[in-house]
């Protein structure tokens, strides 16, 4: 894969202050190309509270990549040599149980980090993340993510936070497969995505990545005709709209009287 850079990451682009001025990487591979714009890496959440020169000595030690849709970042199993950040784009992390049954973990969106197998204290990766649509992620060896935290108190606690998200979404989840009708399930999963990835338009709230039935199930711990069996009821009611890769939400309160049981 040949990787093009407009400016060099060990050197960023920045003003005399040492705050990053308008500029962006621009990497690609054939016809795929994606710009990783400074000024959007610095206002990440996970960033906030870090001081412009420790920002910069992280990214100094940054490799973008562009990761063309459809494709893995890494592959479960795979050593775990580097930890990410992604910049734009969505991911979904697939893994694979013992019985070979196929799973989505969760979604990743911009701003998290993923790939923290050191923080689990693995070797390998426990899933494949898969991109959804193009996406663009940045990266760095798995061994400077404990000095990266040790000298940077702001960056260690966004990411805390971060991971204590990360952790209390996958015991919701485990609590709605293990107590919960499948329809309420299908229902917190819909809640879930649009919370995260949600777009409003006139008429509700649009999903903004393709999304199947095959996702949904999942993501839910059911099948694909029982996910769509669910929609198709929600449709003929008014409450969503969508194709077989779409979903737009057109009556939240219903989602959410579902989830909790009320009807």
């Amino acid at each position: 894969m040949r990787i093009g850079l407009i400016a060099n990451p060990l050197h960023p682009p920045c003003t005399s202050d040492g705050a990053p001025r308008a500029g962006a990487w621009g990497i690609g591979e054939g016809n795929m190309a994606a710009i990783i714009d400074w000024a959007l890496v610095r206002s990440l959440p996970v960033f906030s509270g870090m001081d412009d020169a420790a920002f910069e000595q992280l990214m100094g030690l940054a490799m973008p990549r562009a990761v063309p849709k459809g494709s893995a970042v890494f592959k479960q199993g795979e050593e775990a040599r580097l930890f990410y950040l992604l910049v734009q784009g969505r991911l979904k992390v697939m893994q694979v149980t013992a019985d070979g049954q196929q799973l989505i973990v969760r979604v990743v969106n911009p701003g998290e980090f993923f790939g923290f197998a050191m923080a689990l204290g693995r070797e390998d990766y426990p899933g494949t993340p898969l991109a959804v649509v193009d996406c663009s992620v940045i990266a760095w060896p798995m061994e400077m993510m404990t000095a990266f935290m040790a000298s940077n108190p702001a960056l260690a606690v966004n990411t805390m936070q971060m991971i204590g998200r990360r952790l209390d979404a996958a015991h919701s989840r485990i609590r709605e497969i293990s107590t919960q009708e499948v329809e309420q399930r299908v229902a917190h999963a819909v809640l879930r995505l649009v919370r995260e990835a949600g777009i409003q338009e006139d008429t509700g709230l649009r999903i903004d990545f393709p999304v199947s039935r095959q996702d949904i199930a999942e993501l839910t711990g059911t099948t694909p005709h029982t996910v769509s069996r669910i929609v198709s009821q929600w449709q003929s009611k008014g409450w969503v709209e969508g194709g077989r890769q779409s979903l737009l939400v057109r009556d939240l309160r219903r989602l959410r009287q579902i989830a909790e049981g009320e009807i």
